[in-house]
């Protein structure tokens, strides 16, 4: 695709007066797991809308209109979602919807906006498998697909001489397309590099006892350990392997370092630890500057890439209704799809634009928790602290 212009979505700039000549507020509807197994990132997702709907509000509205929000509890449940997104969008007539948390929720809500022809933004859903499903009114809020996510860590692990980087890997993954996505293309990557797999653990998203699959890392005794993880699971695996006493030179999580109560979670023992990242609140974007400012002002803390990549998701939306100048459904949902499709958008993430099924064209960064704060460290031109290699004992 050809991105033929570029739109700054700073809060200030999203005021603009007239649009459809009313002063009814603009109604989003958005299903969100506050509940169940995806419950705490789905939070942090609701933080990043509610600070995304309260900075355009105080800056006057979308098209001179407030902003409101209509959030459902899907309860992490696949046919809970189904049946929310109809409800906003049949019997609410919501005029726009945002995605939910999870490729396992991303998928069925995105078959429900489809079919009644919504553009459906979304935040959390990077797994392949939601860009294979024929989407075309679908976009993806973040810099990068989840088979990528460690892109610049595998290319720093394959240029370190061979007698000094991680030669054999674990990986333990969540049932979860996204979280299998971040650690088998990490995997791929790193198998096709001569690096060997000696563990590799699937676990259901309900797993709490870890105790089995620590035992077959901790025998293994991999250089490196890989988790594609949410939180808890992550949380549980690390306290597992802890009491075990595995030390891998390397470890990596999916989501879980990114999370403000990791650390405390597993015992102040992070230094080392790897995590993917599309987002960091030391990013000099404009938008970025004023979203870090008022968001920890709302809710006390600064936000997480969760919080950040909900409000890109209204950055993008807005971004679309601005220069189409319409937020309704029918035949204004098209027009909002097809600009998406041809256009850039500046984000708290950065530019942002995406291919014909929904991918974004961008990458992630990689974090390391240096000196007891999690910092860039991949890639270079980027970076906030230099890689820590072999990683300290947890």
């Amino acid at each position: 695709m050809s991105a033929c212009s570029a739109v700054d979505t700073a809060s200030s700039d999203e005021a603009d007066a007239g649009g459809e000549g009313t002063s009814d507020p603009i109604t989003i509807g958005v299903s969100l797991p506050l509940t169940g197994d995806f419950s705490e990132p789905g939070k942090g997702v609701q933080r990043g809308y509610e600070a995304w709907v309260k900075i355009v509000n105080d800056s006057g509205g979308l098209l001179g209109r407030q902003v409101e929000l209509k959030v459902l509890d899907d309860q992490s449940n696949a046919d809970r979602v189904v049946a929310d997104y109809e409800s906003l969008i049949a019997q609410d007539k919501v005029d726009l919807v945002f995605g939910p948390f999870s490729t396992r929720l991303v998928v069925p809500s995105a078959r429900v906006a489809k079919e009644y022809g919504m553009l459906f933004v979304e935040p959390a859903g990077a797994a392949a498998e939601v860009f294979e499903q024929g989407f075309d009114n679908l976009f993806y809020a973040a810099p990068a697909v989840a088979n990528d996510h460690y892109n610049y860590l595998a290319e720093h692990i394959l240029a370190m001489p061979e007698g000094e980087r991680p030669k054999t890997v674990a990986y333990a993954a969540m049932d979860d397309p996204f979280a299998q996505g971040t650690a088998y293309g990490l995997k791929d990557k790193l198998e096709a590099g001569g690096i060997k797999t000696v563990a590799d653990e699937v676990y259901p998203p309900n797993t709490t006892d870890f105790s089995s699959i620590a035992a077959k890392i901790a025998d293994a005794n991999a250089d490196m350990l890989v988790g594609g993880s949410q939180y808890q699971d992550a949380v549980n695996l690390i306290v597992a392997l802890q009491q075990l006493d595995y030390q891998p030179k390397m470890a990596a999580f999916s989501t879980a370092p990114t999370n403000p109560e990791f650390s405390k979670a597993i015992g102040d023992k992070t230094e080392g630890i790897l995590s993917p990242t599309g987002y960091t609140t030391a990013a000099d974007y404009p938008s970025n500057v004023e979203f870090v400012e008022k968001y920890t002002e709302q809710f006390g803390n600064p936000p997480s890439e969760d919080e950040a990549n909900a409000y890109t998701t209204g950055q993008v939306v807005a971004a679309a209704v601005k220069a189409v100048g319409c937020a309704e459904q029918g035949d204004c949902q098209q027009k909002l799809i097809d600009w998406l499709r041809g256009n850039t958008v500046d984000t708290v993430v950065g530019p942002l634009s995406w291919d014909e099924a929904g991918r974004p064209q961008a990458a992630h960064l990689i974090q390391q928790y240096v000196d007891r704060k999690i910092q860039i460290v991949l890639p270079e031109d980027q970076k906030e602290a230099d890689f820590l290699y072999p990683k300290p004992a947890w």
